[in-house]
């Protein structure tokens, strides 16, 4: 288990501000040792919450060619069929994962490929399981094409209400490998994944999600 590169300057910052807090409150308040050990408390509670959304669990990396993969942790929360409207302009699959503020929030490529298109989108902020947070949120798009057949998979990035801010890491062209890092969403967001009509579908609605590690689909 690592700290995610996304956390360690706000984690540093954020150390030396909640130190600088509980020196001065002893300054300021000597003898109280009830409010100053409440505020040590406060203090400690806060600093592991934050440490905690920025972990980086360590993960095998998935070799299936035939399985779509989860691109991050979280909870099922859409499968239907969709249109998808900005690339590829046909009716898909889709699998939404919302992601919490308590999960890990680094987002998985679900297959091995090439970057055919990425687009990023400024946005609104309504919660990320708002219907219409899929395409006016702020958000990403990225289209794979599969590495060893002319399958491509859409995969969406959605900041929510809380989450303000994406970051990710790809361009067109590059590669990605299946279950490899290719961006970040801070506190709390969704992914969806809009995967071929004829995939079997190997998740439920409420099904807890792993990334790189939670097969979501199975290609034809």
């Amino acid at each position: 288990m690592t700290i995610h590169k996304e956390g360690r300057k706000l984690l540093f910052w954020m150390l030396v501000i909640l130190t600088g807090v509980n020196i001065a409150a002893h300054q300021i308040l000597p003898g109280q040792e009830l409010v100053l050990n409440l505020i040590l408390l406060a203090s400690i509670i806060i600093y592991l919450l934050v440490l905690q959304f920025f972990r980086n669990p360590n993960i095998a990396l998935p070799d299936d060619e035939s399985l779509v993969y989860a691109p991050a942790d979280g909870k099922v929360v859409v499968i239907e069929e969709a249109v998808e409207e900005e690339f590829l302009h046909e009716k898909r699959k889709q699998i939404s994962i919302f992601m919490s503020p308590v999960n890990v929030h680094v987002n998985r490529s679900p297959i091995s490929g090439i970057v055919e298109y990425f687009k990023y989108h400024p946005g609104k902020y309504m919660v990320a399981w708002h219907p219409k947070a899929s395409y006016e949120n702020e958000r990403t798009t990225m289209v794979i094409k599969h590495a060893k057949s002319d399958v491509k998979l859409l995969v969406r990035q959605i900041a929510g209400a809380v989450a303000r801010r994406i970051k990710y890491y790809v361009k067109e062209g590059e590669p990605l490998v299946q279950g490899g890092e290719f961006g970040f969403i801070k506190f709390g967001s969704r992914v969806d994944v809009f995967v071929p009509l004829d995939a079997e579908i190997l998740v439920n609605i409420d099904d807890t999600t792993k990334g790189g590690v939670t097969p979501l689909a199975r290609l034809k």
